[in-house]
């Protein structure tokens, strides 16, 4: 059983980065464009912690990646700091803030509040495109998102606007995101569903 955290930890790791970037001339010489192969790594390896989590029911691997992901955003925010761009209270006030504005169901609750997950979701994904007002469907999706993330995001996006699911073509492609638009229809995430379905061949 844990107790609820105290944030003293934080503040601690915030000193530690600090120093590190001082006094430690491999940190000292890194850039936010030098640190991005880490970002991504440390993402894939907590993806990885997290299958093996939930297959395992030892969850010690996630909260040991969970540090490492938490290494990469303290660092670019003290490097960001350094240089006057933003600091990490910075970013933490943004995200906060931000929370506040897309659930109002929790932080202003009214009586036609939305209470179901898929209406919650909804709700979120509502005051979300109005606060980007996007000028197409693919308008803030990384191009590098794996393929089956990204034909899920744009569908979604679609669907919103009142399109329709992709009809099944004749090509591989066409095959592939009709596969994709079944798994929305199920609530099933096309992406993990694949990497499960790869795993039970080993």
């Amino acid at each position: 059983m844990t107790t609820p955290a105290s944030g003293e930890s934080l503040l601690e790791f915030l000193a530690v980065m600090r120093r590190l970037r001082a006094e430690c001339g491999w940190k000292r010489g890194q850039t936010h464009r030098s640190l991005a192969r880490y970002l991504l790594e440390e993402t894939h390896e907590t993806l990885e912690a997290i299958d093996t989590g939930d297959r395992t029911g030892d969850w010690a691997h996630l909260r040991e990646e969970l540090g490492d992901l938490l290494l990469q955003v303290y660092f670019h925010a003290v490097i960001a700091e350094e240089t006057g761009e933003f600091t990490i209270d910075d970013v933490a006030a943004d995200i906060t803030a931000k929370m506040y504005r897309r659930n109002p169901h929790v932080f202003e609750p009214t009586a036609d509040s939305p209470v179901e997950a898929a209406d919650i979701d909804e709700a979120w994904q509502a005051i979300k495109d109005e606060e980007k007002q996007r000028g197409s469907v693919t308008d803030g999706l990384p191009p590098t998102l794996p393929a089956l993330l990204y034909a899920d995001k744009v569908l979604g996006r679609l669907a919103r606007e009142g399109g329709q699911p992709p009809p099944a073509g004749g090509e591989l492609g066409d095959r592939l995101l009709a596969l994709v638009a079944e798994a929305r229809e199920s609530g099933i995430d096309p992406e993990q569903a694949l990497r499960d379905a790869v795993r039970r061949l080993l």
